[in-house]
This record gives structure tokens, C-alpha cells and sequence, in this order.
């Protein structure tokens, strides 16, 4: 397995020995994806959130990158995207989210409606295995970086993956601009 350089003071295992720390579809996505270079670590539920997760591990929140949900309405239709952006950058949601969903109003989705939908836990929502009509944005940041902390689906757990992984996910769209700095 590969040598991760931002996992701070956690062990890394493989992820594909640890389900225990992925929600369900992480599990099933990563096993269509086949990927195996892939490392999970187990936190503290309570230190998910990226800067006390950063702060209490010693990784770098230069490479952490948070999944968003975001919903807009269209002619009486409701439409998903998923967004990933570094940690020190905020996602565009009402210029570029809004324009490639082709909404009036883009927003956050509402947490009930988040987790519903994905079968993951907020605060640990991850582009590996939403659900597969959804786009996922990847700022162009977070395509290009060799190595990123993302969520596994739960709160107790992280995934390590690289940033091109992250771009060939099905329904993965590169995007400059989709980020703006904090």
C-alpha cells in the first residue's frame, strides 16, 4: 500500500480491509472501482469536522477536501450535485453550482435530505458513492493534488485517496473556478 505523507499521527490500513469505517455505498462503490491503493484511518467521531480533525491528527488542511451537497429547482424539478473543494476554499454555489445544475436558486441541500439521499452521515460525506445520476464538481485544486483526506461515508473514518482518482469517478467533472478562497 502506498506511503501516506498527510495521515499526521493515524494509522493508515487499506480501505478495503476496514468497511467497518466506509458507509455502505463507499463499501460497494469502491469494490466496482476495484481500487486497492486506497487507506482509510479511524477518528474520533467527534473530530470529523475538518479543522478539529486536522488540528487533533496533525494533517494538513491544505489537503483536506470537503463534499457538499447542493439542490436547485428547475421547472418543478429538484437536481443534486455533489461539490469538492479544498478545506481552505469555499465552494461557488450560486455562480458556477447554480449555472451547471441550470437553476434559479442553487443551495446547500438540508441535512435530513443529505443524508437520505446518500446513505452516509453528515459530516462525512464523500464523492465515492453518491448516487449515480448526481454530478460530482471537482475543483480543479483538488484534481491536481497527489494526496487528499476526504470522508468515508461515516464520522468515525477518513479516506486517503489521490486527487486523479477523484476525477475518474463516474459522473466527475473537473471545473476551474469552482472554489473560491476563504
Amino acid at each position: 500500500m502506498r506511503n501516506w505523507t498527510i495521515a499526521g499521527t493515524l494509522a493508515v490500513e487499506p480501505a478495503a480491509q476496514r468497511a467497518d469505517l466506509l458507509a455502505e455505498p463507499v463499501v460497494k462503490a469502491l469494490a466496482m472501482l476495484g481500487e486497492s491503493d486506497l487507506g482509510v484511518v479511524e477518528i474520533d467521531p467527534g473530530l470529523a469536522d475538518t479543522a478539529a480533525f486536522c488540528e487533533a491528527y496533525s494533517s494538513p488542511l491544505s489537503a483536506s477536501a470537503n463534499c457538499v451537497v447542493v439542490s436547485g429547482k428547475r421547472a418543478g424539478e429538484l437536481r443534486y450535485a455533489a461539490a469538492l473543494v479544498l478545506a481552505t476554499a469555499r465552494a461557488d454555489v450560486n455562480g458556477v453550482i447554480r449555472r451547471r445544475l441550470d437553476v434559479r436558486k442553487a443551495s446547500f441541500a438540508p441535512m435530513d435530505e443529505a443524508v437520505g439521499l446518500t446513505g452516509m452521515a453528515y459530516g462525512g460525506i464523500t464523492p465515492v458513492g453518491l448516487p449515480a445520476d448526481w454530478p460530482i464538481l471537482i475543483d480543479q485544486a483538488v484534481a491536481d493534488s497527489p494526496e487528499l483526506v476526504i470522508g468515508s461515508g461515516i464520522r468515525g473514518g477518513k479516506l486517503l485517496v489521490t486527487g486523479a482518482l477523484l476525477a475518474s469517478l463516474p459522473g466527475a467533472e473537473v471545473m476551474e473556478g469552482l472554489a473560491r478562497p476563504v
